[in-house]
């Protein structure tokens, strides 16, 4: 079929992930050409000879997550692939049913998005990332073509089944066995799931609902019921306003920290005992140096991947305990690649997505909790006193400029900060937008611009060793990206 003829699901079919409104753009028909073109691009090829393909598929509480996980399954069983369901899951959850199993998987989520959304996380057998230049793109065009021309299908006695299989328990205790807890001192823990999957996971890792010992942990819980719709707020804690909540939870009930998880759980936020947030390069630091003296007492040398945007101290701090840094672009299908790459023991985001070797080099944000927890409970200092150490310096958080023309944007930035270098001498590299790094000389300060995929956008992140130079390197380029708004 040529790609005039096909049906173009460009619009939500992106780098990373499937990501749509329902049932405008997902739906069971549509869910069925994925299930089918992923089934002949990445499952069969890659099945064992001789053995019959399978692949697990999850989903998280959205309402229309059961029809759309049945339209998939039917394409697989469709192409000769049997599909093993695990039902109600977080993402993590997912990658350790794919990497336990050794299958590859599919999860039914739109992470954060609106509850108008739901989307589809693919990944290889041991949860490796399937993204836009690891055969995302073949899927979406001949999942374009069998929409046009309907779905092949295999012989009766070829075709696929469907079983169900549960999961959550092995889940948790494969999480528990790469934490020890059980001699922390004890710590009370709010958690807020914001009606996410947290609250799925949470009372089987963090309690007993999976059958597993009693934790010295105390935990207050928020937001626990499942629920798609997210009535008290959005399951994106990267926003500050959805942090609120928590914070005045942790502070009413005197809890050590606090713990909030996005939609599909797989994204783990910290505050600690004043209800302030640790950021999440704080967090990569705080595990990060556990992971690399870990690593070190194996009598291995480490390597950790953060991406551009982080915080310098996470490179700095893991270099001076004997690791190797790798920074990557931003993204969790390129971090994932890196990790396996260099055999990275640990990998973080500032977005607080952090990926484990232990965990098939996939991301958890459960994991990442856990060690939280175990530094924490393992010394007597409060958590503020335990993140200042690795939250030296002063970010902007990422902010986000809409423009006529982001290259006419770029270009005045690049002119008075690179070519005219208006600031003094600076190193600038490209690997992912524009970082342009005065560090090596004081005042010390960087920024990344970087273009959204999708929209007419400019993110701007910035660091500086003191809030004026932030403020002011901030409010500069700010300026200078905007513009034309003020013309």
């Amino acid at each position: 079929m040529s790609p005039s003829e096909r049906v173009d699901l460009s619009a939500f079919i992106k780098a990373y992930d499937v990501r749509g409104l329902v049932p405008s753009e997902l739906s069971p028909e549509v869910t069925r050409a994925i299930g089918a073109a992923f089934a002949d691009v990445v499952v069969v090829p890659e099945a064992a000879a001789g053995s019959r393909p399978v692949v697990v598929v999850g989903n998280d509480m959205r309402p229309s997550g059961p029809e759309l996980v049945d339209g998939f399954a039917q394409g697989l069983t469709a192409r000769g692939v049997d599909v093993v369901r695990i039902g109600l899951a977080s993402t993590d959850g997912l990658y350790f049913a794919s990497g336990s199993l050794g299958v590859p998987g599919a999860m039914f989520t739109a992470s954060h998005n609106p509850a108008r959304y739901n989307g589809i996380k693919l990944c290889r057998a041991g949860a490796r990332p399937v993204g836009q230049d690891s055969g995302l793109a073949a899927v979406r065009d001949l999942a374009g073509d069998y929409l046009a021309s309907g779905v092949p299908q295999v012989d009766d006695a070829a075709r696929g089944t469907v079983s169900d299989r549960e999961m959550l328990a092995e889940y948790a205790a494969f999480l528990r066995s790469l934490v020890d807890l059980a001699d922390i001192r004890p710590l009370k823990v709010v958690v807020d799931a914001g009606n996410g999957m947290g609250g799925y996971t949470a009372p089987a890792v963090l309690g007993t609902h999976a059958g597993l010992p009693a934790l010295p942990l105390e935990v207050v819980p928020l937001y626990f019921e499942l629920d798609g719709t997210f009535p008290n707020h959005e399951a994106n804690p990267l926003e500050p306003e959805n942090l609120r909540d928590l914070q005045r939870a942790v502070v009413e009930h005197g809890a050590d920290l606090g713990l909030a998880f996005d939609g599909d759980a797989d994204r783990c936020f910290v505050v600690d005992e004043n209800g302030d947030p640790v950021s999440p390069s704080a967090v990569t630091a705080l595990v990060g140096l556990r992971e690399v003296e870990r690593e070190k007492a194996a009598g291995r040398t480490p390597t950790v991947i953060h991406n551009l945007i982080t915080s310098r101290v996470v490179p700095d701090l893991l270099t001076a305990a004997g690791a190797r840094t790798v920074r990557t672009r931003v993204g969790h299908s390129f971090i994932k690649a890196q990790m396996a790459e260099h055999d990275a023991v640990f990998g973080g985001e500032h977005s607080a997505h952090y990926y484990f070797r232990d965990f098939f080099f996939a991301d958890t944000g459960m994991l990442a909790a856990l060690h939280v927890l175990a530094a924490l409970g393992g010394q007597p200092h409060p958590l503020s006193a335990l993140a200042d150490q690795y939250q030296p310096y002063v970010a902007s958080g990422e902010i986000n400029s809409r423009v006529a023309s982001v290259a006419d944007a770029r270009a005045r930035v690049v002119d008075a900060y690179v070519t005219r270098q208006g600031a003094g001498p600076v190193q600038v590299d490209e690997l992912d937008g524009l970082t342009v790094s005065h560090w090596d000389v004081h005042p010390q300060w960087w920024f990344n611009l970087r273009a959204s995929n999708t929209e007419p956008l400019l993110r701007l992140n910035v660091e500086a060793a003191d809030e004026d130079i932030m403020e002011k390197v901030r409010d500069d380029v700010l300026a200078l990206v905007r513009q034309e708004a003020d013309a």
